[in-house]
């Protein structure tokens, strides 16, 4: 995988799309918050139910950009066209990267990375369980984990840029870090299966 072109071509993909890439982020961030000041059971519903599926959305809305859509705000809680598949897929995603950290720290990064490309397959496939989408990414994902830590260790001077702005950074540094985390999907994707 060549990290610098994939990066490049991120770069390209967001320009001009800051702005309601940004928007995306911020509603998802307000939603998260609301449900944190919502007494009793707020939080729970909120983490439980409706975050994953809010957050599949999110990813969504960066794959869209690697392949030419237009950027909507409502692709934002697409997820809940899809709900029992993406929230099935989300909490078995967010258990066993859980289990795999109880075991050892190192467990649990490799079963995040192994998982890390289920919201992209169940994006283009919703027609698949949760379960199978998990099951597909683990697939493609393998001989490529390592590639994928190098990835985002390299976003690792953009991250301190985002502290150091106080969070200003951000803006532009969250979209580009998961423009080119999609990017890095579809390009594996190409040499796993061309016709998935």
């Amino acid at each position: 995988m060549d990290r610098i072109a994939l990066k490049e071509k991120s770069k390209e993909q967001i320009k001009g799309k800051i702005a309601i890439l940004f928007l995306c982020t911020l509603i998802y961030t307000f939603i998260s918050t609301l449900f944190s000041f919502i007494p009793l059971a707020g939080p729970i519903v909120g983490a439980v139910l409706i975050l994953p599926v809010l957050a599949y959305g999110l990813y969504v809305v960066f794959l869209d950009v690697t392949i030419g859509n237009e950027i909507k705000i409502e692709t934002l809680f697409s997820g809940f066209s899809n709900f029992k598949n993406v929230w099935c897929m989300q909490f078995l995603m967010y258990l066993y990267v859980t289990l795999g950290s109880l075991l050892l720290i190192v467990p649990g990064i490799v079963m995040s990375y192994a998982y890390s490309f289920a919201p992209y397959i169940l994006a283009e496939n919703p027609q698949l369980s949760g379960r199978e989408a998990l099951r597909l990414s683990k697939e493609m994902t393998d001989g490529h984990k390592w590639d994928l830590f190098i990835l985002q260790l390299s976003f690792l001077g953009w991250e301190l840029l985002g502290i150091v702005t106080f969070g200003i950074a951000y803006i532009y540094v969250v979209p580009y870090i998961n423009v080119a985390y999609a990017n890095a999907y579809n390009r594996i994707k190409e040499e796993f299966n061309p016709e998935f």
